[in-house]
């Protein structure tokens, strides 16, 4: 997509630009069966790590011995046969020491009068463009089955310590509900005992780099560790991790809610450039990603719980309404029986002799004829009301209705 001058670039092709850089074409002509360098572009200098005194030196001088044997090679080849031949994803280091960084170059050698020049362009962009993107898909297919939070987030940080040329350590934190503190993520490059110690962090101002990105919501980047403020109470931390410099970055849901905070680590001070803040922009969009669908499959597996929860509910209430039903319908096939046992003793014991009151009244006594005779086990029997017979009978242990008809205890005993 080109830009149209005069008009704003949208955020997320600004941060390609910015993380893969443009295109740059490299040329030059080199002379005789040397290849002595003739002349060249600025870009081509750079290239093989040197400035304008490459001109005039044969180019195997200039070059590592690794690289410049292949390279050689085939510029001795095209000089001898006179056919174009091409060197595909030539890799050098750009620049010394800590600024150096990984490039890639496609070259084509053409036969020329006395000599060969080299026209190329540098595909380092495309590699890693090519490698974000299949991280990137990976990441996605992750996220899209399901696959556990951890998991994704854990391959998200590796993929990101892979990708860039410098030594990064990359830590992700989740924020607890209420957005007070932060939760250990990912951060498989940091010591153990690091991530056990800000497991938990406060957000809040001047709380580290990430406890002060979650507050404002905003990114914070803290170029020296041992300099900055914001590490004050974790200085001393850092420094046993061997920690230098810390760029945070709010993760945060659509709707501005916050989900956590990704963090690039460095073992040494380090300014960011375009391309550091572009790379952290596309992957907190990621980890934003799988960190919303994780709350979603935790508030659907919740929902289910619930749902699942009132139905065992409901079930074992039905269950107990049931046991009720069945233990209410044996009372009352009991008391409609001991009911038919009392008319029936009360009817064969109308003519026996016995006293004209119930016995078993208590204390109060009770002034209702006596129509049933009760006993026991041990041999004590009494004559007493129906109401009453029936309450001895339920609440005294061993009572029985004494009576000739139901055969009592010579009829057991004949049984």
């Amino acid at each position: 997509m080109t830009a149209i001058p005069g008009q704003a670039v949208p955020a997320a092709e600004q941060d390609l630009r910015d993380l893969f850089g443009q295109s740059v074409a490299v040329y030059a002509t080199l002379a005789g069966p040397d290849h002595v360098v003739e002349s060249a572009n600025p870009a081509f200098h750079t290239a093989i790590g040197r400035d304008r005194e490459a001109a005039g030196r044969p180019l195997a001088e200039l070059l590592p011995d690794a690289i410049g044997r292949d390279v050689v090679a085939v510029l001795d080849r095209v000089h001898r046969s006179g056919a174009a031949a091409t060197i595909r994803d030539l890799r050098v280091v750009l620049g010394a020491g800590a600024p150096a960084r990984e490039a890639f170059f496609d070259l084509t050698v053409e036969p020329r009068r006395g000599g060969v020049q080299v026209i190329g362009v540098e595909t380092t962009q495309i590699k890693h463009a090519q490698r974000l993107l299949t991280e990137q898909r990976i990441l996605v297919e992750h996220i899209a089955r399901q696959a556990p939070l951890a998991e994704v987030l854990d391959g998200m940080a590796r993929s990101i310590e892979s990708l860039v040329p410098e030594p990064v350590l990359v830590s992700v934190l989740l924020a607890d509900p209420d957005g007070a503190h932060l939760r250990h993520g990912a951060a498989p490059s940091l010591p153990g005992f690091y991530n056990e110690a800000i497991d938990g962090i406060a957000t809040g101002e001047g709380v580290g780099s990430c406890g002060t990105a979650a507050h404002r919501r905003e990114p914070v980047i803290v170029t020296d560790i041992g300099t900055d403020p914001f590490w004050a109470d974790f200085r001393e931390l850092a420094e046993r991790a061997g920690l230098a410099a810390c760029w945070s970055t709010p993760i945060l849901a659509r709707d501005g809610s916050l989900l956590g905070t990704f963090a690039l680590y460095h073992r040494r001070p380090r300014v960011p450039r375009d391309s550091d803040l572009a790379l952290a922009r596309v992957f907190t969009g990621t980890a934003a990603l799988a960190i919303e669908r994780h709350h979603i499959e935790q508030a659907e597996a919740a929902a289910e719980a619930r749902a699942e929860a009132a139905r065992e509910e409901l079930a074992q209430a039905l269950r107990a309404e049931h046991e009720l039903r069945a233990e209410a319908e044996r009372r009352a096939e009991a008391a409609a029986e001991l009911a038919a046992r009392l008319r029936s003793a009360a009817a064969a014991q109308e003519g026996v002799p016995h006293p004209e009151r119930c016995q078993l009244g208590g204390p109060e006594g009770c002034d209702a004829g006596a129509e049933i005779k009760i006993a026991d086990s041990w041999g004590d029997s009494a004559w007493g009301c129906p109401a009453h017979a029936e309450e001895a009978i339920l609440n005294v242990r061993a009572v029985f209705i004494a009576s000739a008809e139901l055969g009592g205890l010579a009829a057991y005993l004949g049984r």
